[in-house]
């Protein structure tokens, strides 16, 4: 930011940190109570904590992207811990033996670092040159707020997706090991509301996977548009293709020993749960732990009523009306 200098004491306690410039910024948006009781903002159409909007703008002035760049792109919460470690394995396979891949001792998010919670936070400005390529970054940015050089250059995006209802269900969960304790858990119904009306970290939901759909359907060679379900269903297919669209294809060879399936073995659910790193490390204020629940495809059903369902999957019919992308979600 232009003002670098952190204002501290003068502001809510959610506003502490950041520069002059972004508290100025703040009084022109409209805010909602977040899930995790700070307040979200709405900026340029999207919803962002204050401390993680000023990370957001920071990587639009600063990030420079490199034609090698990776960058693995996704809503809260739709997969995105999966596929960073898929990514990191797939990227790095010849550079590290099962045995010895650092997903064995760090966490995914620490691999493949947000470009706006770890990258560019607390008025960080890192030099990322220095880093060889290929480089791996993410982000749950929508495409519209993305810094322009990830959109210009050649760098290669992928874009995970999960169906609403469970993604819900998994940003509900994860939300509330956020909350304070004395506030106890968000009611269901409080939270749901708020992601019907699109009030959510990086929402609304449907503007944030429209954006990206739109643009792997123009630039087909630019982004590889994933769905979770889909990746859980035949994850050596869609591995093997999620290689090729990197640029890291694997050979006859590669194919013919296994090496798609044990990479698939090695970022399992179960395998990445069960590490040491994964039970007691922590990533920013989250344990490592709290991104390992379920990995499972409707456990929506054991939460929300068929009239919540209902609702939601009325809002993005209409929202996702004429675009091509649908879910199924019953």
């Amino acid at each position: 930011m232009a003002d670098t200098q952190p204002i501290r004491n003068q502001t809510p306690e959610d506003e502490e940190g950041l520069s002059k410039e972004m508290q100025e910024l703040l009084l022109t948006l409209p805010k909602e109570r977040g899930w995790a009781n700070q307040y979200l903002y709405k900026y340029q159409g999207h919803w962002r904590h204050a401390d993680t909007l000023q990370a957001v703008i920071s990587a639009q002035r600063h990030f420079d992207a490199c034609d090698t760049d990776l960058i693995l792109l996704s809503f809260p919460k739709s997969g995105t811990t999966w596929l960073k470690a898929l990514m990191f394995a797939t990227v790095n396979r010849k550079r590290y033996t099962l045995a010895e891949n650092p997903l064995l001792s760090a966490n995914p998010h620490i691999l493949v670092p947000l470009l706006e919670h770890i990258i560019y936070t607390n008025n960080q400005i890192p030099d990322l040159s220095i880093i060889p390529p290929p480089r791996l970054f993410a982000s749950h940015t929508p495409y519209p707020l993305l810094p322009e050089s990830i959109k210009t250059s050649n760098c290669k995006i992928v874009y995970i997706c999960r169906n609403p209802l469970d993604n819900f269900i998994s940003l509900w969960h994860f939300a509330n090991k956020a909350r304070p304790e004395h506030l106890g858990p968000l009611p269901i119904e409080e939270g749901f509301d708020k992601f019907c009306r699109g009030i959510s970290s990086s929402g609304p939901f449907w503007d944030n996977v429209l954006g990206h759909w739109k643009i792997s359907l123009e630039n087909p060679h630019k982004v590889l548009f994933l769905k979770y379900e889909d990746l859980k269903e035949d994850i050596v297919s869609q591995l093997k293709s999620f290689a090729e669209f990197l640029g890291y294809p694997f050979s006859a060879q590669e194919e013919s020993d296994g090496v798609i399936e044990e990479i698939s073995r090695l970022c399992c659910f179960e395998n990445l749960k069960e590490l040491e790193i994964n039970k007691t490390g922590r990533v920013r204020s989250f344990e490592n732990k709290s991104f390992f629940r379920k990995a499972t495809v409707g456990d929506w059903a054991n939460y929300l009523t068929p009239s919540m369902a209902e609702r939601l999957n009325n809002v993005v019919e209409e929202k996702l009306k004429g675009s091509g992308l649908s879910f199924n979600l019953f």
